[in-house]
């Protein structure tokens, strides 16, 4: 027996080394042709990037993108203005003094960085001091406590606020490396896919969520555990406590390969100081000469605008179902995760119809499903289906499903649906515009002043969201001066913007 034992493993097949040597020039050429650039240029005039340049600069979005959805739409803020801060009215007016707070800041300021940006060359130094700024924020959010006393409600919102605004910092600099990487072919997919790959990371994480540490002890589910995992307590409500730490690990991770793959623009060896004089001369220059450029001086009013709308939609939205309907932590999630699938088909269909009918065409059409979306979703609720049709409370469920089981929760969810993948597109769509409207050699500048047309009026809409709630005692009433911002900003895109190109001065 030994011996047959003996020989049956000295007669078991021999790999070849020549295989192993083939595997590996393989794998050396597959590497190899990721990082090789293809032929041709950016839609700046410098080389295209690397497909593994260009797919690590969506990943940042999959890396940071999950904020949005963890902390300002489906699970935070609904539990910070519910459960911190005790009540749904007066959380939702919070919010909105924070979101306005920060939304000013970033006005001022954002234009500026990228002219600082375009005088000294280098995006990634920035983006890095943002991510490391956010990373901290998001960690901190773990120490917001229920039913919370005032200096813990500010110091929250401080936090939050900080974090919006070294968010939309970074976006300042990540979406200015865009036209230089790819390119014109490719810069509305691409984008696309950067939001696309966001909305991916949201549902994986929200799905992690509710699978580990909301559902337990709630469902019984053969895929549920019995209690949540690692000791995490519902009663104090640490799954949700624990969606800032979550998205700040992640984004730590899954940021690295931007910065070693995705290439950065050369150094103009100004320094810092000289970047700074050099920008700000930049954009006191181009705001006195946005004469020359009318078009573009139109499109970024007019993103303003209906991108103050945007944000408000996904600021308040969650806040308006959780207090409307008063969903929980696991609706919410689940909430969230439904949205979140629809909001990646959204990107990808963006990118898609971008690459083909042109930048402008798409963002009216999602605009205009986001105006519809927005109106339909303010007419339900528990008791009413577009206003007009009442539903009795008390009528049995559909089904024995724990969730989303009344016909109001279903039509406002399918309602919602709709707008995530309008809104989403029109997100990409918004970028890839100015990308393919704004003067190749100040691209960092004219990203900066996207920035700021997307955030000088994004006090505005909190503030009005604010002022109304407060006026009206509504959480409804507080949130149709989201539609009017929308209204306002798609017929300015309608009527006085076109997709030419400007010629800098």
């Amino acid at each position: 027996m030994r011996r047959m034992d003996h020989e049956s493993q000295n007669s078991a097949p021999i790999v070849p080394e020549e295989t192993y040597v083939a595997g590996e020039a393989a794998a050396g050429s597959i590497f190899a042709r990721l990082l090789a650039r293809p032929e041709g240029l950016s839609t700046t005039g410098l080389p295209v990037a690397s497909l593994l340049g260009q797919v690590s600069w969506a990943m940042y979005e999959w890396a940071r993108n999950p904020y949005v959805l963890l902390i300002t739409i489906y699970i935070f803020a609904p539990y910070f203005t519910t459960v911190v801060v005790g009540d749904a009215v007066r959380g939702q007016a919070i919010w909105g003094d924070i979101a306005s707070s920060g939304g000013f800041i970033i006005a001022v300021l954002a234009p500026f960085l990228g002219a600082v940006a375009d005088a000294g060359g280098r995006r990634k130094p920035w983006l890095l001091l943002y991510t490391v700024i956010m990373v901290v924020g998001m960690l901190l959010l773990w120490h917001a406590l229920p039913h919370a006393g005032p200096g813990l409600i500010i110091a929250i919102g401080a936090v939050v606020a900080l974090t919006n605004i070294s968010y939309e910092f970074s976006a300042v600099f990540h979406n200015s490396m865009l036209p230089a990487i790819a390119p014109k072919s490719r810069v509305g997919s691409l984008s696309g896919l950067g939001l696309a790959l966001g909305n991916v990371a949201g549902i994986l994480l929200l799905g992690f969520m509710l699978i580990a540490l909301s559902l337990p002890g709630r469902v019984h589910w053969a895929i549920i555990p019995a209690h949540p995992l690692f000791g995490f307590s519902q009663a104090l409500h640490e799954p949700e406590r624990l969606a800032g730490p979550m998205a700040a690990v992640w984004l730590a991770v899954f940021s690295v390969p931007l910065f070693l793959f995705t290439p950065d623009q050369p150094s103009l060896r100004l320094g810092l100081f000289g970047a700074v004089r050099a920008g700000v001369r930049s954009v006191l220059q181009t705001l006195r000469s946005l004469s020359h450029y009318r078009n573009v001086a139109h499109y970024l009013g007019a993103r303003a605008v209906f991108n103050d709308g945007m944000t408000g939609v996904l600021t308040f939205s969650g806040i308006y179902a959780a207090g409307t309907f008063h969903w929980g932590a696991v609706r919410m999630a689940f909430y969230g995760l439904e949205l979140s699938v629809f909001a990646v088909m959204g990107g990808f269909l963006g990118g898609w119809l971008d690459d083909r009918l042109g930048s402008k065409p798409t963002l009216i059409i999602s605009l205009t499903g986001t105006v519809v979306s927005s109106l339909l979703s303010l007419t339900m609720g528990p008791d009413r289906i577009f206003w007009f049709i009442h539903y009795n409370l008390h009528d049995a469920p559909l089904w024995h499903f724990p969730i989303f089981n009344t016909p109001p929760e279903l039509i406002f969810l399918a309602v919602l649906n709709i707008g995530a993948m309008c809104i989403t597109a029109a997100y990409a769509s918004s970028r890839t515009m100015l990308a393919r409207i704004a003067p190749a050699e100040r691209m960092g500048e004219f990203f900066g002043i996207f920035s700021l047309s997307g955030t000088s009026t994004t006090f505005l809409a909190p503030l009005g969201v604010s002022v109304l709630t407060t006026a009206t005692h509504s959480q409804r009433g507080g949130m149709f001066a989201i539609a009017f911002f929308l209204v306002i900003g798609l017929v300015w895109m309608i009527f006085c913007v076109k997709e030419i190109r400007a010629q800098a001065l």
